[in-house]
C-alpha cells in the first residue's frame, strides 16, 4: 500500500495522565528520573512499565526508564505494546497514522517495521484503537526523555494468544538498535496489604519467565506473556527493578493498583 498524506496520531490523555504543557511535562520528567538510583546493569532488550497517570505510577516507570539513558543514542527502534481499554481489537493493532505526538514532539512510525509484519494474520489496522489509548502514550514521553531519536511501533494488544504476540517480537526482534517496552499495570483494585501479596506472586512469576499471567494479575498479560514466551527463547533474565502500587505513591490504601518495573537483558555484560 503506497504512502497518503502523513497523518498525526495527536495526544489524547495529555493534562490528564500526564502535564499537556511541554515545558512542565520536561521538568516532571526529569525530576522523576532524577530521584531513581540506578546502578550499573546489563543493557535490556526490553523492559515492562507502568501506565497510570505519573502522579501514581511515575515513580516507578522513571525507575526502569533511567536504565536506558545510558544506551540513549544505540536504541533506534522502540516497539511499543499495551493492551487495549477503550475499543476491542482482535488481534494486534498497528496505526495508518504515520507519526505519534505529545507535548514534546512527534514520533515517527516505522514504516519498515510495519511493512515486515503485515503478512501477519494476527496485525490489524486500526487508527481507531489507538486514537483514545493511555496504555502507549504515556510511555512515550519517558522514551522521548531517556533516548536520543528513534523510530516507533507501536502495538496496542486486544484478543490474541501470547505465541501470537511472541511472532510479531520475533519478526522485528533485531539487535541493539530495538528496545521492547511491555506497557502494564498489575493488580486492580485490591485492599494494599492483597495487591501486595498477589503483585508479589506475580512479579514471581515474571522472574521465571512463566508466561501464564492472567488479567486479574495484569492488565497487559497478554503482551507480558508474550514477551516472557520470547524472552525464554532468547534465554534473558528477568530483573524487578521497582514494585509498588497507588497507595505508596498518591492513593488512599483501600483500593489500589499494582505497579511492577522489569528488565530483561542477555546479562553477558555491564552498563560500562
Amino acid at each position: 500500500m503506497t504512502q497518503s498524506t502523513p497523518r498525526i496520531r495527536p495526544a489524547a490523555v495529555a493534562n490528564m495522565f500526564y502535564p499537556g504543557s511541554s515545558t512542565v511535562l520536561a521538568s516532571d520528567l526529569r525530576r522523576l528520573l532524577a530521584h531513581t538510583a540506578h546502578p550499573p546493569a546489563p543493557r535490556p532488550k526490553a523492559i515492562i512499565a507502568p501506565h497510570a497517570g505519573y502522579v501514581y505510577s511515575g515513580p516507578i516507570a522513571a525507575s526502569v526508564y533511567a536504565l536506558l539513558e545510558d544506551w540513549r543514542d544505540r536504541v533506534q527502534r522502540v516497539l511499543l505494546l499495551g493492551p487495549t481499554h477503550r475499543v476491542a481489537v482482535n488481534g494486534l493493532a498497528v496505526p495508518a497514522a504515520t507519526s505519534f505526538a505529545t507535548p514534546l514532539g512527534e514520533i515517527p512510525v516505522d514504516q519498515e517495521a510495519l511493512a515486515a509484519i503485515a503478512h501477519l494474520p494476527q496485525v490489524v489496522v486500526s487508527d481507531a484503537a489507538h486514537a483514545p489509548e493511555h496504555s502507549l502514550e504515556v510511555q512515550l514521553p519517558f522514551l522521548q526523555t531517556v533516548l536520543t531519536t528513534f523510530t516507533l511501533v507501536p502495538l496496542a494488544v486486544g484478543r490474541t494468544s501470547a505465541a501470537a504476540v511472541a511472532e510479531v517480537l520475533e519478526c522485528l526482534w533485531g539487535g541493539d538498535e530495538t528496545l521492547i517496552v511491555i506497557s502494564s499495570d498489575l493488580s486492580h483494585y485490591l485492599p494494599y496489604a492483597a495487591a501486595r501479596e498477589i503483585d508479589g506472586d506475580t512479579a514471581r512469576h515474571i522472574l521465571a519467565l512463566d508466561a501464564h499471567l492472567d488479567h486479574q494479575q495484569a492488565c497487559g498479560a497478554t503482551p507480558v506473556n508474550g514477551l516472557l514466551l520470547a524472552a525464554r527463547r532468547h534465554q534473558l533474565h528477568a530483573r524487578m527493578i521497582d514494585l509498588r502500587n497507588s497507595g505508596d505513591t498518591a492513593g488512599d490504601r483501600s483500593r489500589v493498583v499494582g505497579y511492577g518495573a522489569f528488565t530483561f537483558s542477555a546479562e553477558s555484560g555491564h552498563a560500562h
